[in-house]
Formats: structure tokens, sequence, C-alpha cells
């Protein structure tokens, strides 16, 4: 089969369109036929040198596409079905796996980060991986779900313990997560204030749903947060930035208020004064992916038309160096997607 695979790390320039032998296909996995595969910023930081990752290695986390064969040992799918995939890695058999916490289990891993992901034409994974999509819901738009609203569930709902009413910011609205995070945070009737780096961008997060749109190359975060909330601040910042707003996001917070983190897109180094931290009462809390309850919860609202995935441009897996050029450029609002 044709895929894209690293043999070392580097620019874009390491990514190679090649033939590889089919994926080894056990009785307890589904063979799936790749239709679409999206592109987060972790393939960048994986292309680029990240422990943990043997080489060669195939990128690519979100997948849609049709099954193409079950194995012996599994029931409830058959070949043809319309399908994405849980990217997530996880052994299912451990005490965190089995109360529903695949996110703790000591083998969990996001698929195309320790494992082989879907920069490919076929993968096998676990029946446990497969998720039935609807008709209505085509293969593009399908591979830009499962990561990041499965991420955005479970910072917003699982995490921070959002509540109907309250005021969110959501840094970087052209973002996955940021397209996520404004979305959850409307199902859950909050008011949502968005920070963009372009009038397009701007105007998009909007249609999503942002009452309020800061400019985070041109405005001060929390001075604007500031004069929205009337001097109170917010009640959840949805945070995936890291060192570049940092600060701004701690100071938008009001008393009580709580910072929710996924990531550092802008850098890993962050400082607190704790005494800010402690006479505020404030709450920094990490997230990582989620479990797989989170990602049902989040697809039923997907299949429903509640939340709804945005696709920015695709490209054929051949082009996959373009792609990873393009989202270099930041200049996406949404998911760039790669057809095999």
């Amino acid at each position: 089969m044709k895929a894209v695979r690293i043999h070392e790390t580097g620019g874009p320039e390491v990514l190679r369109y090649e033939d590889i032998p089919e994926p080894r296909f056990r009785k307890d996995h589904v063979l799936v036929r790749v239709k679409a595969c999206a592109m987060n910023h972790l393939d960048l930081w994986i292309r680029k040198g990240i422990p943990k990752v043997k080489l060669p290695h195939i990128l690519g986390s979100d997948v849609a596409g049709e099954i193409v064969e079950v194995g012996e040992y599994v029931s409830g799918f058959k070949a043809g079905q319309r399908v994405l995939l849980a990217p997530m890695h996880f052994c299912n058999h451990c005490e965190q796996c089995t109360a529903g916490l695949q996110n703790e289990c000591r083998e969990f891993t996001v698929l195309g980060n320790a494992v082989d992901g879907g920069n490919c034409e076929l993968i096998a994974v676990p029946a446990v991986n497969i998720v039935p999509i609807p008709d209505s819901l085509g293969f593009n738009e399908a591979a830009s779900v499962p990561l990041v609203f499965t991420t955005g569930w479970h910072m917003l709902v699982g995490r921070a313990g959002i509540k109907p009413g309250q005021t969110v910011l959501v840094l970087g609205a052209n973002s996955g997560v940021g397209i996520a995070g404004i979305q959850i945070a409307k199902l859950f009737n909050c008011r949502v204030i968005a920070t963009a780096g372009d009038d397009r961008k701007a105007e998009r997060a909007r249609e999503l749903g942002a009452d309020y749109v800061i400019n985070h190359y041109q405005q001060k975060i929390s001075e604007e947060v500031r004069k929205i909330t009337n001097k109170e601040g917010v009640d959840i910042v949805m945070e995936h930035v890291g060192a570049a707003t940092w600060d701004e996001s701690v100071r938008s917070l009001k008393p009580a208020g709580t910072l929710v983190t996924c990531g550092a897109t802008g850098g890993f180094e962050a400082n607190i004064d704790l005494s800010f931290l402690f006479s505020r009462q404030l709450s920094l809390v990490d997230s990582y992916m989620g479990t797989m309850s989170e990602l049902h919860d989040a697809m039923k609202h997907v299949f429903s038309g509640a939340l709804k995935p945005v696709v920015d441009r695709a490209f054929p897996l051949s082009e996959t160096r373009a792609a990873h050029e393009y989202m270099e450029k930041s200049q996406m609002f949404g998911k760039i997607v790669l057809n095999p």
C-alpha cells in the first residue's frame, strides 16, 4: 500500500510517499481503508522530533474510512461500513481502562504518536476503536472530528466542569481545539470570548458562535476581557498555546476561575505568581486527550448536527509535504485533511 513515512526527523522534506507492506491483521482487529486523515500540530512536532517515536513512522491521528475486513473475534461490524477511528491506543484491560479512564492507561498514546497512524491507505485497529458514522457525515468532515472534539469535551466538561451561563475564554479560534471549544461552550449556553489573529478568522469565530473576539496580535487579551466582563473576568480559560499567552490567560480569570490546558504550541515554559494564584483561589487544570466515553458523548452531538467539524483544505496523500508547509504558515481556519 501507499503511505507517507518519516525515516528521520526534520523539516517537511523528510516526509516520504512510498510503498510499504499492508498492515498485519489480527483476529481481534478491524481493517479499514482510509478515506481521509486530518492533520494536527502533533504531526509537525513528531516530524521535527520527539522522544519514544520509532522510525520509520507513519503520522496521522484522525482517520475516517470504510471497513475492508472484520477479524474472526469481532462482531457488530461489517465490510463496507463507514467509520471513524478513536484516535487513541490503550491496553483495554488494566485498572484504568476497565474503569473507563483510558487516557490514564500506562500504554495510552495518541494514534500516530508512539504507534503508526493513518497517513496510509489501510490501517488495522482493535474493534474498540471503531465508531460507525452516519451517511450524512462526509469522510473529510468525519476525520476532522475525533481528536479535537474529544480533547475539547474532556477539557471543558470532564476537567473544567463547565456550567450553563458561565463565561469562557477560548484561545486560538482558528485551531481545531478552538473550533471545538467555541461550539461546546455554546452547547452549554455559555458566553464565549475567543481570540483570533486577523479579521477573517475573527468573523469565522463569530459564525461558530463566539460572542466576542479579541485580536491577540493587536490587543492585550486580559484588558479586553476585563472590558467585556465589566472587570469580572471569565469562569474558564481554554488554554492550549502555552508560554506565549499564559500570563494573559491567568490574568483573564475571575476569582475562583479555572484555567484548563491541553498543550503548548507557543512554548512550554510558563511561570506564575503563587500569591496571585492562592489569593484569588484559581484552579490550574491539566488535560490530556479524553476517554472513550467522552469521545462518544461528543460524537452524539456531532452526529445530531449540534457540533460541526470545520474543514479548511484537503490535499492528496501524495502531497503531504505541501500540507505540512501549509499548516506551518498558520493561515488555516479548521482542519487540513489528507486523502489517500
